[in-house]
Protein backbone atom coordinates (compact mmCIF):
# COMPACT_ATOMS: atom_id res chain seq x y z
CA UNK A 1 0.00 0.00 0.00
CA UNK A 2 1.10 2.96 -0.84
CA UNK A 3 -1.07 5.83 1.05
CA UNK A 4 -1.57 5.94 4.61
CA UNK A 5 0.61 3.59 6.15
CA UNK A 6 2.03 6.01 8.56
CA UNK A 7 -1.13 6.78 10.19
CA UNK A 8 -3.96 4.56 8.87
CA UNK A 9 -6.16 4.35 11.79
CA UNK A 10 -6.83 8.24 11.67
CA UNK A 11 -6.99 8.57 7.82
CA UNK A 12 -10.92 9.29 8.04
CA UNK A 13 -11.74 10.91 4.54
CA UNK A 14 -8.05 10.74 3.79
CA UNK A 15 -8.36 7.19 2.88
CA UNK A 16 -11.88 7.22 0.98
CA UNK A 17 -9.96 10.12 -0.94
CA UNK A 18 -6.71 7.92 -1.58
CA UNK A 19 -9.14 5.19 -3.04
CA UNK A 20 -10.91 7.55 -5.57
CA UNK A 21 -7.82 9.28 -6.53
CA UNK A 22 -5.72 6.27 -7.26
CA UNK A 23 -8.72 5.48 -9.94
CA UNK A 24 -7.95 8.94 -11.30
CA UNK A 25 -4.04 7.60 -11.80
CA UNK A 26 -5.38 4.50 -12.87
CA UNK A 27 -7.24 5.92 -15.31
CA UNK A 28 -5.41 8.09 -17.28
CA UNK A 29 -4.07 7.29 -20.66
CA UNK A 30 -0.74 8.86 -20.64
CA UNK A 31 2.30 7.58 -19.24
CA UNK A 32 4.38 8.79 -16.47
CA UNK A 33 7.17 9.72 -19.45
CA UNK A 34 4.55 11.15 -21.35
CA UNK A 35 2.42 13.69 -18.53
CA UNK A 36 6.60 14.68 -17.85
CA UNK A 37 7.22 15.24 -21.08
CA UNK A 38 3.96 17.39 -21.65
CA UNK A 39 4.16 19.09 -18.43
CA UNK A 40 8.04 20.15 -18.75
CA UNK A 41 6.90 21.82 -22.05
CA UNK A 42 4.29 24.42 -20.51
CA UNK A 43 5.68 27.93 -19.34
CA UNK A 44 7.77 28.28 -17.18
CA UNK A 45 5.66 28.62 -13.64
CA UNK A 46 5.12 31.96 -11.86
CA UNK A 47 7.23 32.69 -8.55
CA UNK A 48 5.16 32.35 -5.23
CA UNK A 49 6.92 35.38 -3.21
CA UNK A 50 6.73 36.19 0.20
CA UNK A 51 5.82 39.15 2.23
CA UNK A 52 5.55 39.42 6.01
CA UNK A 53 2.19 37.57 6.44
CA UNK A 54 0.41 36.34 3.23
CA UNK A 55 -3.11 34.51 2.17
CA UNK A 56 -3.38 31.71 -0.22
CA UNK A 57 -6.90 32.19 -1.23
CA UNK A 58 -8.92 29.11 -2.79
CA UNK A 59 -11.65 28.40 -4.92
CA UNK A 60 -13.71 25.54 -4.48
CA UNK A 61 -17.67 24.67 -5.18
CA UNK A 62 -18.17 22.24 -2.35
CA UNK A 63 -16.69 20.58 1.00
CA UNK A 64 -17.79 17.53 2.24
CA UNK A 65 -17.56 19.53 5.67
CA UNK A 66 -19.46 22.53 4.46
CA UNK A 67 -21.62 21.09 1.49
CA UNK A 68 -22.17 23.69 -1.42
CA UNK A 69 -20.53 27.10 -1.80
CA UNK A 70 -20.95 27.88 -5.17
CA UNK A 71 -22.87 26.54 -8.15
CA UNK A 72 -22.29 28.66 -11.23
CA UNK A 73 -23.25 28.06 -14.85
CA UNK A 74 -19.62 28.55 -15.55
CA UNK A 75 -17.08 26.82 -13.09
CA UNK A 76 -14.21 27.20 -15.57
CA UNK A 77 -15.19 31.26 -15.79
CA UNK A 78 -15.65 31.93 -11.74
CA UNK A 79 -12.50 29.86 -11.28
CA UNK A 80 -10.59 32.51 -13.58
CA UNK A 81 -12.65 35.08 -12.18
CA UNK A 82 -12.18 34.46 -8.22
CA UNK A 83 -8.31 33.82 -9.00
CA UNK A 84 -8.13 37.67 -10.45
CA UNK A 85 -10.12 38.97 -7.77
CA UNK A 86 -7.79 37.29 -5.12
CA UNK A 87 -4.82 38.30 -6.61
CA UNK A 88 -5.82 41.75 -7.03
CA UNK A 89 -6.90 41.38 -3.26
CA UNK A 90 -3.17 41.02 -2.24
CA UNK A 91 -3.28 37.41 -2.30
CA UNK A 92 0.45 35.68 -2.69
CA UNK A 93 -1.43 32.59 -4.24
CA UNK A 94 -4.66 31.16 -5.40
CA UNK A 95 -5.58 27.08 -4.29
CA UNK A 96 -7.67 25.82 -6.39
CA UNK A 97 -9.73 22.17 -5.57
CA UNK A 98 -9.11 19.68 -8.21
CA UNK A 99 -11.20 16.81 -6.57
CA UNK A 100 -14.09 15.92 -8.38
CA UNK A 101 -15.79 13.53 -6.15
CA UNK A 102 -16.20 14.77 -2.68
CA UNK A 103 -15.44 19.04 -4.16
CA UNK A 104 -16.96 19.34 -7.50
CA UNK A 105 -13.17 20.36 -8.66
CA UNK A 106 -12.04 19.73 -12.06
CA UNK A 107 -8.51 20.42 -13.61
CA UNK A 108 -10.17 22.72 -16.64
CA UNK A 109 -11.10 24.83 -13.83
CA UNK A 110 -7.18 25.11 -12.35
CA UNK A 111 -6.12 25.75 -16.07
CA UNK A 112 -8.84 28.35 -16.16
CA UNK A 113 -7.51 30.15 -13.50
CA UNK A 114 -3.87 29.60 -14.18
CA UNK A 115 -4.30 31.14 -17.40
CA UNK A 116 -5.48 34.52 -16.04
CA UNK A 117 -3.90 34.94 -12.86
CA UNK A 118 -1.31 37.20 -11.85
CA UNK A 119 -0.06 35.30 -8.88
CA UNK A 120 0.62 31.11 -8.65
CA UNK A 121 -2.03 28.91 -8.82
CA UNK A 122 -1.76 25.63 -6.34
CA UNK A 123 -3.60 22.62 -7.46
CA UNK A 124 -5.13 21.19 -4.06
CA UNK A 125 -6.35 17.15 -4.29
CA UNK A 126 -5.48 14.02 -2.39
CA UNK A 127 -2.38 13.33 -4.64
CA UNK A 128 -1.22 9.63 -4.59
CA UNK A 129 1.15 9.50 -7.28
CA UNK A 130 4.19 11.62 -8.82
CA UNK A 131 2.50 11.79 -12.64
CA UNK A 132 -0.61 13.60 -10.75
CA UNK A 133 2.35 16.48 -9.95
CA UNK A 134 3.54 16.71 -13.72
CA UNK A 135 -0.67 16.38 -14.71
CA UNK A 136 -0.84 19.61 -12.34
CA UNK A 137 1.80 21.57 -13.98
CA UNK A 138 0.37 20.72 -17.50
CA UNK A 139 -2.42 22.16 -16.89
CA UNK A 140 -0.90 25.40 -15.77
CA UNK A 141 -0.25 24.79 -11.97
CA UNK A 142 2.98 26.43 -10.32
CA UNK A 143 2.61 24.56 -6.75
CA UNK A 144 1.03 21.46 -5.22
CA UNK A 145 -0.70 20.29 -2.27
CA UNK A 146 0.62 17.10 -0.79
CA UNK A 147 -0.77 15.60 2.40
CA UNK A 148 1.71 13.44 4.81
CA UNK A 149 -0.72 11.32 6.15
CA UNK A 150 -1.69 9.66 2.67
CA UNK A 151 1.80 9.04 1.40
CA UNK A 152 5.02 6.57 2.17
CA UNK A 153 7.93 8.21 2.27
CA UNK A 154 8.90 6.29 -1.21
CA UNK A 155 5.81 7.92 -2.86
CA UNK A 156 6.27 11.54 -0.98
CA UNK A 157 10.01 11.60 -2.05
CA UNK A 158 9.33 10.87 -5.77
CA UNK A 159 6.18 13.49 -5.59
CA UNK A 160 8.67 16.00 -3.59
CA UNK A 161 11.24 15.65 -6.65
CA UNK A 162 8.79 15.96 -9.32
CA UNK A 163 7.64 19.06 -7.71
CA UNK A 164 11.64 20.04 -7.65
CA UNK A 165 11.27 19.26 -11.88
CA UNK A 166 8.74 21.27 -12.20
CA UNK A 167 9.91 23.90 -10.79
CA UNK A 168 6.56 24.01 -8.44
CA UNK A 169 6.35 25.35 -4.59
CA UNK A 170 4.73 22.63 -2.60
CA UNK A 171 2.76 22.96 0.73
CA UNK A 172 3.31 19.94 2.91
CA UNK A 173 -0.14 19.20 4.96
CA UNK A 174 0.10 18.11 8.25
CA UNK A 175 -2.61 17.07 11.31
CA UNK A 176 -0.57 16.85 13.93
CA UNK A 177 2.78 16.99 16.10
CA UNK A 178 3.69 13.65 13.96
CA UNK A 179 2.94 14.67 10.87
CA UNK A 180 5.10 17.57 11.69
CA UNK A 181 7.98 16.09 13.05
CA UNK A 182 8.05 13.80 9.69
CA UNK A 183 7.86 16.73 7.79
CA UNK A 184 11.53 17.87 9.09
CA UNK A 185 13.25 14.85 6.65
CA UNK A 186 11.74 16.09 3.59
CA UNK A 187 12.23 19.55 4.85
CA UNK A 188 15.87 18.87 5.17
CA UNK A 189 16.01 17.34 1.55
CA UNK A 190 14.12 20.14 -0.20
CA UNK A 191 16.38 21.36 -3.05
CA UNK A 192 13.72 23.52 -5.13
CA UNK A 193 14.08 26.66 -6.47
CA UNK A 194 10.31 27.74 -4.94
CA UNK A 195 9.55 27.64 -1.29
CA UNK A 196 8.35 24.79 -0.06
CA UNK A 197 6.04 25.29 3.00
CA UNK A 198 4.36 23.05 5.66
CA UNK A 199 0.62 23.45 6.80
CA UNK A 200 -1.19 22.94 9.84
CA UNK A 201 -4.83 21.34 8.82
CA UNK A 202 -7.30 22.10 12.18
CA UNK A 203 -10.09 20.08 10.55
CA UNK A 204 -10.49 16.36 12.46
CA UNK A 205 -10.23 13.69 9.63
CA UNK A 206 -13.04 11.47 11.09
CA UNK A 207 -15.41 13.92 12.53
CA UNK A 208 -14.66 16.93 9.66
CA UNK A 209 -15.19 19.24 12.17
CA UNK A 210 -12.67 22.22 13.34
CA UNK A 211 -10.64 21.76 16.17
CA UNK A 212 -9.87 25.02 17.16
CA UNK A 213 -7.41 25.16 19.40
CA UNK A 214 -4.95 22.87 17.33
CA UNK A 215 -3.39 25.46 14.98
CA UNK A 216 -2.04 27.41 17.82
CA UNK A 217 -0.96 24.46 20.19
CA UNK A 218 1.03 23.21 17.07
CA UNK A 219 2.76 26.12 16.11
CA UNK A 220 5.97 25.64 18.08
CA UNK A 221 6.33 22.74 16.09
CA UNK A 222 6.40 23.86 13.46
CA UNK A 223 9.54 23.51 10.95
CA UNK A 224 11.81 26.55 11.85
CA UNK A 225 13.60 26.73 7.90
CA UNK A 226 10.16 26.89 6.57
CA UNK A 227 7.07 29.16 6.51
CA UNK A 228 3.91 27.72 7.86
CA UNK A 229 0.67 27.72 6.69
CA UNK A 230 -2.41 27.95 9.08
CA UNK A 231 -5.47 25.61 6.97
CA UNK A 232 -9.06 25.24 7.64
CA UNK A 233 -11.10 27.13 10.43
CA UNK A 234 -10.93 30.33 9.72
CA UNK A 235 -14.17 32.05 9.58
CA UNK A 236 -13.04 36.02 10.05
CA UNK A 237 -10.05 38.00 10.11
CA UNK A 238 -9.85 38.75 14.12
CA UNK A 239 -8.71 34.91 14.05
CA UNK A 240 -6.00 35.40 12.03
CA UNK A 241 -3.78 38.01 14.36
CA UNK A 242 -2.89 35.29 17.07
CA UNK A 243 -2.48 32.50 14.28
CA UNK A 244 0.21 35.32 12.76
CA UNK A 245 1.67 36.12 16.36
CA UNK A 246 2.28 32.51 17.35
CA UNK A 247 4.35 32.37 14.00
CA UNK A 248 2.36 31.20 10.70
CA UNK A 249 3.40 33.20 7.98
CA UNK A 250 0.73 31.89 5.95
CA UNK A 251 -3.30 31.27 6.25
CA UNK A 252 -4.90 29.74 3.37
CA UNK A 253 -8.67 30.08 3.50
CA UNK A 254 -11.52 28.91 1.34
CA UNK A 255 -14.60 28.03 2.57
CA UNK A 256 -15.44 31.52 4.41
CA UNK A 257 -14.17 33.53 1.21
CA UNK A 258 -16.38 31.68 -0.49
CA UNK A 259 -19.59 32.19 1.50
CA UNK A 260 -18.08 36.32 1.73
CA UNK A 261 -20.58 38.59 -0.10
CA UNK A 262 -17.06 40.76 -1.01
CA UNK A 263 -14.35 38.75 -1.51
CA UNK A 264 -11.89 40.80 -1.85
CA UNK A 265 -13.16 42.94 0.90
CA UNK A 266 -12.90 39.98 3.52
CA UNK A 267 -9.23 38.53 1.90
CA UNK A 268 -8.34 42.15 2.01
CA UNK A 269 -8.95 42.31 6.24
CA UNK A 270 -7.45 38.70 6.36
CA UNK A 271 -4.31 40.22 5.21
CA UNK A 272 -4.41 43.46 7.42
CA UNK A 273 -4.76 41.66 10.57
CA UNK A 274 -2.15 39.26 9.97
CA UNK A 275 0.48 41.72 9.29
CA UNK A 276 -0.39 43.72 11.83
CA UNK A 277 0.13 41.27 14.33
CA UNK A 278 3.11 39.46 12.71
Amino acid sequence: MEWGQPHQERMGLLQDMAVSSRARVDALTASLAEMRERALATPAPKRLMLAGFDLIAECKLRAPSAGELAAPADPEGEAARRAKLYAEAGACAVSVLTEPERFDGDLSHLAAAAAVCPVPVMRKDFLVDPIQVYEGRAHGASGVLLILRMLDDAVLDACLRAAEECDLFVLLEAFDEADLARSERFVAAWTGAQPLLVGVNSRDLVTLKVDPGRLERLAAHLPAAVPGVAESGIDHPHEVGPLATAGYRLALVGSALMRAGDPAVFATALLEEGRRCS
